[in-house]
């Protein structure tokens, strides 16, 4: 059964930096999609990053391109979120989660638990 546990959040100052991992266990970590998810308190679930088994396609929503950076260690069965210049409404909830087959960055079949990101302004 392939598990996903998210760590790296906490509270930050806007403006600061934080990096979220993802470790997996259980499956093949090298051959999934990763994507990075987050939901804020009374917002729908958003796709804020995704990368591509070979870690040669990206993709990030619009309200982070530029900031955020999604990277991958296939040695290590981790995805990382590097997030800078954080901003007070980039507080939610990150979760990652894995597509073993799809690779179209649209359907995951396994999700962790989260992890609490605080942005104070």
């Amino acid at each position: 059964q392939v598990q996903l546990r998210e760590s790296g959040g906490g509270l930050v100052q806007a403006g600061g930096s934080l990096r979220l991992s993802c470790t997996t266990s259980g499956g093949t970590f090298s051959s999934y999609t990763m994507g990075w998810f987050r939901q804020a308190p009374g917002k729908e679930r958003e796709n804020v990053a995704a990368i591509s088994w070979r870690s040669n396609r990206t993709y990030y929503a619009a309200s982070v391109k530029g900031r955020f950076t999604i990277s991958r260690d296939n040695a290590k069965n981790t995805v990382y979120l590097q997030m800078n210049s954080l901003k007070p409404e980039d507080t939610a909830i990150y979760y990652c989660a894995a597509d073993p087959k799809d690779g179209s960055f649209a359907k995951y079949d396994y999700w962790g638990q989260g992890t609490q990101v605080t942005v104070s302004s």
